[in-house]
């Protein structure tokens, strides 16, 4: 009989066979089919868990010097093809025979929890970095594997072990053979699982999960090791250990831009909650071929080990912000599905978001630097105004508009210390367009008597008024909406010319556009102008009512209001025909529709429209 053959008779004869304790068969399940929702995760989670080990052994070594790691420790991921394994090899702190069944027998024990109560008195630099938890992780392998075997040596001992399952109920103990201290995961792969034998396949994945471990990853290929990951995690360094160049190309790598960074947070939270973050607001607006997604891609990783860029760790109003997010305080194996639930992410999620605002705040003090950011990411931002009540005054103070009476920028806090002593509210004008804006009708009234006006021109810009309806107690309001009353101003410059008698001419008007307007009324916002639309003094302004219309759905707030300009030739030639006793229906739709075309919408028939116009026109 051959030695091989020897060994192979002892290892039969003391051949083990446990079944898994009572939770493992419900976990295995759940890991297969609910935990993970992509498959590649089990490279993720064994990688995490071979790194730990080399961790432990790394630390050990402080105290016992036969626990010394090799020179070129690393992480070796091997697949082969023919034999359809992959197996995944450390050198570090291995497992005993009872090791392996407590972690990998049971779900109640977990081998790095249980080592992590051993560094309580250790110094923190001395503390190594702890990724895994062997036990939930390892499972995933399940996912690809309808065999696993995990052949370990622990540190300090000459026996090895192997454990065996297929994952259905029961697994085996063996004695085993390896030459040096550590661990070999070997996966026999299903079938439908061999493309994660292909070596540019896996070089991916490692790429994507552990690129910035500590720890080095080697890919066997063709025979011949290469790196798997670069092994560094810059957010770890100290800022003043590392250059704008090294941020810049950083940033460029995990937002898949060119630009430059407009500003870059780096910091280390420390107490009760623990995280290091990376973060940049990009220099310029990405192009995007597609509809924008709304949800932040900030990357979460644990131990520097990446798990998603799909945890919400900012709100959607500032997705802009790209970069990492590390914490000590998760754990590892964990999905996307229970993070969204973990009491930890929501206080990491908290503490960014207000260091974001709190950076935004300080850089909004450099106007000229602040204009590049806002007319970037202005209108993103500005939707935590309907969104986040929480920040709601905060983003308040960030804002930034064009005004119908200043140059360039200009913020909230800015209008209200240039407001007249007697006016009470912010005056707002919301259109599609600034440059149409500072032209509109609407605008007249306010522009005579020295009233500021702010313009939005972007689309939210009709919904967040709705939700911050005062700044500083002065409250927000649409000069589009009737009741403004600017009687208490007195205009700059006052016309000569007397107002028309409106008297015989309004009633005829209310009659011939009961269906179209709820109101005929005398103007006083209107300087050239001769007439204008507005909308009842509660309710969605014009913009709204435009975009609900877009939508669909109608008006959406009441018919509005026809408001007429007295002092105006053409108000003055139809008041003289109406107390003549002349017919003036015609002339009232004219109005309407002209009125519909100035604030940039169409007549609401414009064949119609067309044809009362050319009878005017060929009437002289």
């Amino acid at each position: 009989m051959s030695e091989t053959q020897a060994s192979e008779t002892r290892a039969s004869e003391t051949l083990e066979r446990h079944s898994f304790g009572a939770e493992v068969g419900r976990l295995l399940d759940l890991v297969v089919h609910a935990l993970y929702s992509e498959r590649e995760i089990f490279l993720r989670e064994l990688v995490a868990n071979a790194a730990d080990a080399v961790d432990r052994r790394r630390f050990g070594a402080l105290t016992d010097s036969a626990l010394a790691l090799p020179a070129d420790a690393k992480v070796r991921i091997l697949p082969d093809k023919a034999a359809r394994t992959l197996t995944v090899s450390d050198p570090g702190i291995g497992m005993a025979k009872d090791e392996l069944a407590q972690n990998l027998g049971t779900i109640a024990r977990s081998g790095t929890r249980a080592f992590s109560q051993s560094l309580a008195d250790a110094k923190p630099e001395e503390r190594p970095s702890l990724i895994g938890q062997f036990g939930v992780g390892f499972y995933s392998a399940f996912m690809v594997a309808d065999r696993v075997e995990v052949t370990s040596r622990k540190a300090g001992s000459d026996e090895a072990w192997t454990w065996a399952s297929e994952g259905q109920g029961e697994y085996t103990l063996a004695p085993a053979t390896r030459s040096e201290p550590g661990t070999d995961i070997v996966l026999h792969m299903k079938a439908d699982a061999e493309d994660y034998l292909e070596s540019l396949r896996l070089e991916t994945i490692v790429r994507k999960w552990a690129d910035h471990i500590t720890v080095p990853v080697a890919l066997v290929r063709d025979g011949e090791e290469v790196a798997g990951n670069k092994g560094t995690a810059l957010w770890r360094k100290p800022k003043s250990e590392v250059s704008e160049e090294e941020y810049t190309e950083f940033y460029r790598q995990v937002a898949h831009a060119f630009d430059k960074p407009w500003a870059t947070l780096h910091w280390r939270a420390e107490g009760q909650l623990e995280f290091t973050a990376l973060l940049f607001v990009p220099g310029m607006k990405p192009f995007l071929a597609v509809e924008e997604e709304r949800e932040s891609k900030v990357r979460l990783h644990v131990r520097r080990m990446f798990i998603t860029d799909e945890a919400g760790l900012l709100p959607s109003w500032l997705r802009f912000v790209q970069g990492v997010v590390d914490t000590e305080d998760l754990p590892l194996n964990v999905s996307r599905e229970m993070l969204q639930a973990t009491p930890v992410l929501a206080r990491i999620r908290r503490a960014v978001t207000g260091k974001v605002l709190s950076e935004l705040k300080s850089r909004a003090k450099d106007a000229e630097s602040y204009a590049t950011f806002w007319q970037a990411f202005g209108p993103v931002l500005k939707e935590g105004l309907w969104e986040d009540a929480e920040h709601r005054q905060d983003i308040a103070n960030l804002l930034r508009f064009r005004s119908s009476t200043v140059e360039g920028w200009t913020s909230l806090a800015d209008y209200v210390s240039r407001m007249k002593p007697n006016q009470e509210a912010i005056y707002i004008l919301v259109g599609d367009d600034t440059e149409a804006l500072k032209r509109s009708a609407q605008i007249e009234g306010f522009s005579a008597r020295g009233l500021e006006v702010l313009l939005l021109s972007d689309h939210v810009d009709a919904f967040w008024p709705e939700r911050l309806d005062a700044f500083e107690g002065k409250p927000i309001r649409s000069i589009t909406q009737g009741g403004d009353d600017l009687s208490a101003f007195e205009p700059e410059v006052s016309d000569a010319d007397a107002p028309a008698d409106l008297a015989d001419l309004l009633p005829k008007l209310k009659e011939a556009l009961k269906d179209d307007v709820s109101d005929v009324k005398a103007s006083q916002r209107l300087v050239d102008s001769a007439v204008l639309l507005s909308a009842p003094a509660y309710g969605p302004d014009l913009q709204m009512q435009r975009l609900l219309r877009r939508a669909g759905r109608g008006m959406g707030g009441g018919q509005p209001v026809l408001e007429l300009n007295p002092r105006h030739p053409l108000i003055r030639r139809i008041a003289e025909r109406a107390s003549a006793g002349e017919d003036v229906g015609e002339a009232a739709q004219t109005l309407v529709d002209l009125a519909h075309v100035q604030g940039g919408d169409p007549p609401r028939d414009p064949v119609a429209f067309a044809r009362r116009v050319a009878a005017a026109l060929a009437q002289g």
